[in-house]
């Protein structure tokens, strides 16, 4: 199964009302793994992209 898959089924599978939460607590994960896979300094630059883009979209 694919990594999105699972993502989207534990998402539906969670009240419309903690999938926000849900989100981010997968987002926090996801940058402590990039700091162990990559270093603090290139976890932050992503974490840095990221919200940029997200700035950009809003």
């Amino acid at each position: 199964m694919v990594h999105a898959d699972l993502v989207a089924g534990w998402l539906r599978r969670a009240r419309p009302s903690e999938r926000d939460l849900r989100l981010r607590q997968l987002l926090a994960h996801a940058a402590a793994g990039l700091v162990l896979a990559s270093g603090p300094e290139a976890a932050a630059e992503t974490v840095y992209r990221l919200a940029d883009a997200i700035v950009e979209k809003g």
